[in-house]
Protein backbone atom coordinates (compact mmCIF):
# COMPACT_ATOMS: atom_id res chain seq x y z
CA UNK A 1 0.00 0.00 0.00
CA UNK A 2 1.48 3.50 -0.84
CA UNK A 3 0.98 6.53 1.20
CA UNK A 4 -0.76 9.74 -0.60
CA UNK A 5 -0.56 12.97 1.14
CA UNK A 6 -2.95 16.06 0.29
CA UNK A 7 -1.40 19.20 1.31
CA UNK A 8 -3.81 21.99 1.11
CA UNK A 9 -2.86 25.89 1.31
CA UNK A 10 -6.81 27.04 0.77
CA UNK A 11 -7.64 29.55 3.91
CA UNK A 12 -10.42 28.14 3.92
CA UNK A 13 -11.03 24.53 5.45
CA UNK A 14 -12.79 22.10 3.19
CA UNK A 15 -12.19 24.15 0.01
CA UNK A 16 -13.02 23.15 -3.71
CA UNK A 17 -9.10 23.06 -3.71
CA UNK A 18 -9.20 20.75 -1.47
CA UNK A 19 -12.17 18.90 -3.57
CA UNK A 20 -10.09 18.71 -7.00
CA UNK A 21 -7.14 17.46 -4.82
CA UNK A 22 -8.97 14.26 -3.43
CA UNK A 23 -11.23 13.62 -6.41
CA UNK A 24 -7.83 13.85 -8.52
CA UNK A 25 -5.95 11.45 -6.30
CA UNK A 26 -9.08 9.25 -6.34
CA UNK A 27 -8.77 9.36 -10.27
CA UNK A 28 -5.40 8.68 -10.08
CA UNK A 29 -5.19 5.86 -7.60
CA UNK A 30 -6.79 1.84 -7.17
CA UNK A 31 -8.74 2.06 -4.11
CA UNK A 32 -7.55 0.31 -1.57
CA UNK A 33 -3.95 0.84 -3.06
CA UNK A 34 -2.89 3.44 -0.64
CA UNK A 35 -3.34 5.52 2.97
CA UNK A 36 -4.18 9.09 2.34
CA UNK A 37 -3.14 11.06 4.55
CA UNK A 38 -5.24 15.19 4.27
CA UNK A 39 -3.27 18.28 5.37
CA UNK A 40 -5.66 20.98 5.33
CA UNK A 41 -3.43 23.77 6.36
CA UNK A 42 -6.94 26.09 7.87
CA UNK A 43 -7.07 23.54 10.05
CA UNK A 44 -3.34 24.48 10.93
CA UNK A 45 -2.69 27.95 10.56
CA UNK A 46 -2.79 29.04 14.50
CA UNK A 47 0.27 26.96 14.57
CA UNK A 48 2.52 27.34 11.37
CA UNK A 49 4.53 30.25 12.78
CA UNK A 50 5.17 29.08 15.67
CA UNK A 51 8.66 27.01 16.15
CA UNK A 52 9.07 24.37 17.57
CA UNK A 53 5.35 22.85 16.96
CA UNK A 54 5.20 19.34 17.38
CA UNK A 55 1.55 19.08 15.78
CA UNK A 56 3.61 20.81 12.16
CA UNK A 57 6.64 18.55 12.87
CA UNK A 58 4.16 15.46 12.42
CA UNK A 59 2.29 16.73 9.64
CA UNK A 60 5.48 17.59 8.16
CA UNK A 61 7.27 14.39 8.84
CA UNK A 62 4.07 12.66 7.34
CA UNK A 63 4.27 14.13 4.42
CA UNK A 64 8.19 13.89 3.92
CA UNK A 65 7.50 10.19 4.60
CA UNK A 66 4.75 9.64 1.59
CA UNK A 67 5.27 8.33 -1.57
CA UNK A 68 3.32 10.71 -3.32
CA UNK A 69 2.60 14.09 -1.99
CA UNK A 70 -0.16 16.43 -4.15
CA UNK A 71 0.19 20.20 -3.23
CA UNK A 72 -2.83 21.99 -3.86
CA UNK A 73 -3.88 25.83 -3.20
CA UNK A 74 -5.62 28.42 -5.10
CA UNK A 75 -4.20 31.49 -6.31
CA UNK A 76 -3.70 34.68 -4.46
CA UNK A 77 -1.36 37.28 -6.05
CA UNK A 78 -0.80 35.26 -8.91
CA UNK A 79 1.43 32.59 -6.85
CA UNK A 80 0.31 29.87 -4.73
CA UNK A 81 -0.79 30.38 -0.44
CA UNK A 82 1.38 32.03 2.20
CA UNK A 83 0.03 29.03 4.33
CA UNK A 84 1.15 26.23 1.84
CA UNK A 85 4.76 28.91 2.18
CA UNK A 86 5.33 28.40 5.66
CA UNK A 87 4.43 25.00 5.93
CA UNK A 88 6.92 24.01 3.44
CA UNK A 89 9.37 26.47 4.72
CA UNK A 90 9.37 24.47 7.41
CA UNK A 91 11.16 21.68 5.85
CA UNK A 92 15.45 21.88 5.47
CA UNK A 93 16.72 21.33 2.09
CA UNK A 94 16.25 18.28 0.44
CA UNK A 95 13.30 17.21 3.20
CA UNK A 96 11.16 16.23 0.29
CA UNK A 97 13.68 14.21 -1.40
CA UNK A 98 11.87 10.68 -2.31
CA UNK A 99 8.37 12.42 -2.66
CA UNK A 100 6.39 12.23 -5.83
CA UNK A 101 5.15 15.75 -6.27
CA UNK A 102 2.27 16.99 -7.97
CA UNK A 103 1.35 20.63 -8.07
CA UNK A 104 -1.74 21.74 -8.08
CA UNK A 105 -3.66 25.17 -8.14
CA UNK A 106 -6.54 26.48 -8.37
CA UNK A 107 -7.98 30.21 -9.64
CA UNK A 108 -10.88 32.44 -11.43
CA UNK A 109 -9.32 32.53 -14.70
CA UNK A 110 -6.54 30.98 -17.26
CA UNK A 111 -4.91 34.10 -16.48
CA UNK A 112 -2.84 32.66 -13.65
CA UNK A 113 -2.30 29.24 -14.90
CA UNK A 114 1.81 29.16 -15.30
CA UNK A 115 1.74 29.55 -11.77
CA UNK A 116 1.84 26.06 -10.89
CA UNK A 117 4.87 25.90 -13.25
CA UNK A 118 6.42 29.34 -12.46
CA UNK A 119 6.20 29.47 -8.91
CA UNK A 120 5.43 26.11 -7.20
CA UNK A 121 6.98 23.65 -9.01
CA UNK A 122 10.51 25.13 -8.69
CA UNK A 123 10.19 25.08 -4.80
CA UNK A 124 9.00 21.35 -4.63
CA UNK A 125 12.18 20.78 -6.44
CA UNK A 126 14.58 22.67 -4.54
CA UNK A 127 12.94 20.63 -1.54
CA UNK A 128 14.21 17.53 -2.92
CA UNK A 129 10.92 16.54 -4.53
CA UNK A 130 10.58 14.73 -7.63
CA UNK A 131 7.95 16.35 -9.91
CA UNK A 132 7.53 14.58 -13.23
CA UNK A 133 4.73 16.16 -14.23
CA UNK A 134 3.62 19.88 -14.75
CA UNK A 135 1.82 22.12 -12.51
CA UNK A 136 -1.43 21.71 -12.81
CA UNK A 137 -4.47 24.17 -13.31
CA UNK A 138 -8.29 24.61 -12.44
CA UNK A 139 -10.20 27.56 -12.82
CA UNK A 140 -13.00 27.78 -10.63
CA UNK A 141 -15.46 29.49 -12.49
CA UNK A 142 -15.44 25.72 -14.41
CA UNK A 143 -17.24 23.56 -11.30
CA UNK A 144 -19.31 22.21 -13.91
CA UNK A 145 -16.12 21.16 -16.46
CA UNK A 146 -14.50 19.75 -13.38
CA UNK A 147 -14.97 15.70 -14.80
CA UNK A 148 -13.61 16.51 -17.60
CA UNK A 149 -10.36 18.43 -16.83
CA UNK A 150 -10.31 15.63 -14.02
CA UNK A 151 -10.05 12.40 -16.52
CA UNK A 152 -7.52 14.55 -19.22
CA UNK A 153 -5.66 15.22 -16.24
CA UNK A 154 -5.31 12.09 -14.73
CA UNK A 155 -4.77 10.23 -18.04
CA UNK A 156 -1.71 12.62 -18.40
CA UNK A 157 -0.32 12.20 -14.66
CA UNK A 158 -0.29 8.67 -15.30
CA UNK A 159 1.73 8.38 -18.44
CA UNK A 160 4.15 11.13 -16.80
CA UNK A 161 4.73 8.52 -14.04
CA UNK A 162 4.58 5.83 -15.79
CA UNK A 163 7.32 6.80 -18.35
CA UNK A 164 9.52 7.44 -15.35
CA UNK A 165 8.64 4.24 -14.03
CA UNK A 166 9.66 2.56 -17.19
CA UNK A 167 12.96 3.96 -17.11
CA UNK A 168 13.32 3.37 -13.81
CA UNK A 169 13.00 -0.20 -13.40
CA UNK A 170 15.65 -0.57 -16.33
CA UNK A 171 18.42 1.42 -14.09
CA UNK A 172 21.55 -0.27 -13.53
CA UNK A 173 22.59 2.42 -10.94
CA UNK A 174 22.98 0.81 -7.48
CA UNK A 175 21.10 3.20 -5.00
CA UNK A 176 21.49 0.93 -1.83
CA UNK A 177 25.14 2.44 -2.20
CA UNK A 178 24.40 6.50 -1.83
CA UNK A 179 24.80 8.01 1.42
CA UNK A 180 22.66 10.44 3.43
CA UNK A 181 25.08 13.03 1.82
CA UNK A 182 23.93 12.29 -2.05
Amino acid sequence: MIKISLVVGNPKPASRTRRIGEQLIERLFLRGSYKLVVVDLADHSDNLFKWPCEELAQLNAAVASSHVAVFASPTYKATFTGLLKAFLDRYPASGLRGVVAIPLMTGADIGHSMGPVSNLTPLLIELGAVVPVRGLYFVTAHMDQLDIFLKKIAGEVAQSLQAVASVASRLHFNTDSLGEDA
